[in-house]
């Protein structure tokens, strides 16, 4: 029986502290888009009231740097959003390296793609359950500013609020439509990992010499390229999802609907099917770089592990 060598004491761990990087440098990077989006979601404004639906992101920045200031204003959250991205990350990674490993392979060992989406559905479902928690305290932190009346401190001021006051309910709100975003990255990571494999063979029918590991290693264009389509793809497909979740979560819109179908019947009935959307336009703005920087990073470190292996 053959061992894989690792970095550390296992190749999933490395698996898991290249998606925890990936996630760090991505959310430090990107956070003020996140904020502007989240802001855009929770906004429950009809469609009489023409207010911009899609859209206002240039606005959104100069408003809040004015009234809230540049570090204070744009990075509200960001300690549970780093929190929340890295350990996602990390813990994504990690859980979809081990379930693909216990799968059965073909005879050249390479997995279908129904068998990639099945790993990406199943480690983004217990990802989702581990971190839930810190995208509610995430999602109440930017939609307050830091002058709110009882608005959270930072990170472990708001979890300890938040299971004193609400318990296990508060924690775990916005969980199925979490569950339901697992699907997003199921289809990103199915057509990534196909985008991969695709063009690993075309490189190889075009000669790369296969004992020559790193010539067969893809570019940086390339890496990007397919992060950025899967990606895109996965956004537009299941971006209501994102929606929902901040709705429920919100302290301001939680006690308006009574859970997920109430909410999506009142979405619909008072702001079209376009209030399903909002927070789109900076959502593409923050994870097309967002996913580029965090695919890089965690391609590197990958390589990085795998050719310092013991």
């Amino acid at each position: 029986m053959t061992t894989t060598k690792s970095f550390t004491s296992s190749p999933h761990m490395d698996q898991a502290l290249s998606g925890f990087g990936a996630g760090l440098v991505s959310t430090i990077i990107l956070h003020p888009l996140d904020l502007i989006k989240i802001r855009f979601q929770v906004d429950a404004a009809k469609r009489s009231e023409k207010r911009p639906l899609i859209g206002g992101t240039i606005k959104s920045f100069r408003d809040i740097i004015q009234k809230e200031g540049t570090f204070r204003g744009l990075y509200r959250g960001v300690t549970p959003n780093i929190a929340g991205a890295t350990a996602s990350w990390g813990f994504y990674f990690w859980w979809y390296s081990l379930i693909k490993k216990y799968m059965k392979k073909d005879d050249q060992g390479k997995l279908a793609a129904w068998q990639h989406l099945v790993a990406s559905a199943e480690a983004g479902a217990v990802t989702a359950m581990m971190t839930n928690p810190l995208w509610v305290i995430k999602t109440r932190m930017c939609t307050t500013t830091y002058n709110t009346p009882d608005a959270y401190r930072g990170l472990w001021d708001g979890l300890t609020r938040l299971a004193r006051e609400e318990g296990i309910r508060g924690l775990y709100r916005g969980m199925v439509p979490a569950l339901f975003g697992v699907s997003h990255g199921a289809i990103q990571f199915m057509a990534y990992e196909e985008m991969k494999n695709w063009r690993n063979d075309l490189r190889k029918k075009e000669g790369a010499s296969p004992e020559h590991e790193m010539d067969a290693r893809l570019s940086t264009t390339e890496y990007l390229v397919m992060a950025a389509s899967s990606k895109v793809t996965a956004t537009v497909a299941t971006y209501p999802y994102q929606v929902l979740r901040s709705r429920l979560q919100n302290r301001e819109t939680r006690d308006a609907y009574e859970g997920v179908m109430d909410c999506i019947r009142k979405i619909r009935a008072a702001e079209g099917y376009v209030g399903f959307y909002k927070g789109l336009a900076p959502n593409i703005m923050r994870v097309l770089p967002g996913t580029c920087i965090t695919f890089l990073v965690y391609e590197n470190l990958s390589q990085w592990f795998k050719n310092h292996a013991s």
